[in-house]
């Protein structure tokens, strides 16, 4: 077998899975062939599935390198359940214990060892160590090697030095949930990493709604979203023992199903408040930061933010821990700006001056996504990637109060259907000569007219329906074949908008401009005068579009204005004459 079969081999017969996930093999078959790899993958993405399976393939041991003894606990765990030879070294055992699990590990009893950075600052376990066959070095949480990261911690700094002070370097792997360039590029460096493969996953969880709550009564807004999630597992974070214990003390005594963890209860405490939450004792958590590294609960079905988290990576990773099942996980952040000043005082009395510069322009970047007006997910996902191009999410507080956004789905549904019947033979050009009922010489020749799609959307302009396809492709609801420029296939989400189990919430930006643009400004107005006496959203009387069209078709009496998309018979009684006095200037 090559080392592709070995790895797929290796996936079915220890994990049960018949294939991977995006970007796992390549990395897999890149440690394989002894070259450094360097991953940003998202919580829950598989990262450790990908250094194990190649520690399985390769000869000699793999030592993984990972912040906490909880978290390497449970991995050994899982790996021994699998029927992975692996074990951990941490700070309960002796030097004895050790001694025998490194003399075993010689021997060949383990192929994977988990340790903590800290444990390459002592002399002896360096000189035991180094006489191992080590094929490669795993280091979990790689961003916390960097200043310029949310989690620097100094003891990341002695995995460089080591892994060039052994006689045979090993392979090294890096993964991280969250990093941006400046920190990727500086983590790289600090690891002494060699002309690494990249990969940079997905990073978008289209599963988290991002709810931002701005100078709001705290208490009651939370009493009100555990209400909103009766019988569910939640998380809620704040920024200190105090906040935890006020806010574990107030819903308690409200009855509520809750727990709590921060650094001031006893190990024995933690343990059971956290099994309780784990184990679903308990519904709710509530917590500072020093909860969740490592825990890995699917059905996390809110995460609240108390208090503002002192960086967006912070935010993303804590938010990250909900909704790891892949189903919907809503995400509260409670912005009061009295609590800037809180978090600047515990970052200015926390750290040295160099580290407390960098918390505090993160903490700028983190009060920024707070004062955004518009898509939240954008500004948040821009943070880590610069080349994100998407300007709304449709699933963010800011997203679902603009004006423009709308619920496509019956057009998309018009559109799909045609792709499927017309078994995603065809580029988009066609699709939209079929909507509208073109009879042009490919939809001629092929007998494209006899299809019951055909002219279903005659009274939308071909800019709407190209505009409207394009953001279906970035909405992934639709794709475009490989190996073709326009020819769609649809996809799972496809299936779902079918079935009437999936909003469809759209910008559309068509390209078409208003030709006359006092008059569409004169309509925008009177729309939004019309709006606020009716008490509704402006876009529910015309969209932008159907105002454009209006201007530059200019109808002259009522069946004129029914043959404008988006105008319709009840649209004609209740505003007809208003638009036809503005358009005559009356």
């Amino acid at each position: 077998m090559d080392n592709k079969e070995k790895a797929l081999y290796g996936l079915k017969k220890y994990y049960g899975y018949e294939k991977f996930r995006s970007g796992q093999l390549k990395i897999i078959l890149s440690i394989l062939d002894k070259r450094d790899v360097f991953c940003i993958m998202p919580t829950g993405a598989g990262k450790s599935i990908c250094y194990q399976i190649a520690a399985l393939i390769m000869n000699g041991i793999t030592l993984v390198i990972s912040p906490l003894i909880s978290l390497m606990k449970d991995q050994v765990d899982g790996l021994k359940d699998n029927g992975i030879k692996a074990t951990y070294i941490n700070s309960t055992q002796s030097m004895e214990e050790i001694s025998v699990i490194l003399k075993d590990a010689s021997l060949g009893e383990y192929k994977l060892i988990y340790i903590t950075p800290e444990r390459l600052e002592s002399r002896i376990f360096l000189g035991i160590v180094k006489s191992l066959e080590i094929s490669q070095v795993a280091v979990d949480e790689a961003h916390c090697v960097s200043e310029w990261g949310h989690d620097f911690r100094m003891s990341y700094r002695y995995i460089g030095p080591f892994i060039e002070s052994l006689d045979n370097r090993p392979v090294v792997s890096a993964f991280t949930a969250t990093a941006t360039e400046e920190v990727k590029d500086d983590s790289m460096n600090l690891l002494s990493l060699k002309k690494p493969y990249v990969f940079i996953g997905d990073i978008n969880r289209e599963n988290l709604a991002i709810n931002v709550y701005k100078e709001e009564d705290k208490d009651e807004g939370i009493k009100g979203i555990i209400q909103n999630h009766p019988e569910e597992s939640g998380i809620i974070y704040c920024l200190t023992r105090k906040e935890v214990e006020h806010l574990h003390g107030y819903l308690k005594e409200l009855g509520y199903s809750v727990t709590m963890y921060h650094g001031g209860l006893s190990d024995e405490e933690k343990k059971k408040n956290q099994e309780d939450f784990l184990y679903d004792r308990l519904n709710t958590m509530i917590a500072t930061n020093a909860f969740g590294m490592g825990i890995d609960k699917s059905n996390v079905r809110y995460v609240i933010h108390c208090t503002i988290p002192k960086s967006l990576e912070s935010y993303y990773q804590e938010i990250g821990r909900g909704g790891r099942d892949g189903a919907p996980c809503d995400c509260y952040l409670y912005y009061n700006r009295d609590d800037i000043r809180r978090v600047e005082f515990i970052i200015n009395n926390s750290s040295d001056i160099k580290i407390s510069e960098i918390a505090l322009r993160k903490l700028e970047a983190l009060i920024e996504f707070c004062e955004e007006t518009k898509c939240y997910r954008t500004n948040l996902l821009r943070y880590f990637d610069k080349e994100w191009t998407r300007d709304y999410c449709a699933n963010c507080s800011n997203c679902l109060q603009n004006e423009e956004l709308r619920d496509y789905m019956r057009e998309a549904q018009m559109v799909i259907s045609t792709v499927y019947r017309t078994k995603e033979a065809y580029g988009i050009s066609v699709i939209i000569d079929i909507l509208r009922g073109y009879q042009g010489p490919k939809i001629i020749k092929d007998k494209l007219e006899s299809l019951t799609t055909f002219g279903i959307m005659k009274e939308y302009t071909t800019t709407f329906i190209r505009a409207l396809i394009k953001e279906m492709i970035r909405q992934e609801f639709v794709v475009l074949k490989e190996g073709t420029y326009s020819m769609l296939k649809i996809t799972q989400k496809a299936v779902e908008i079918l079935r009437g189990e999936r909003k469809v919430l759209l910008l559309i930006k068509e390209e078409e401009t208003a030709l006359n643009p006092e008059l569409y400004n004169i309509l925008k107005i009177w729309r939004k005068q019309r709006a606020n006496r009716d008490s509704i959203k402006p876009y529910i009387i015309f969209s932008d579009a159907t105002l454009i069209e209006i201007v530059n078709k200019l109808p002259k009496s009522m069946e004129d204005l029914f043959e404008i998309r988006g105008v319709g018979e009840k649209k004609i009684e209740r505003y007809g004459d208003e638009v036809l006095k503005i358009i005559n200037g009356d």
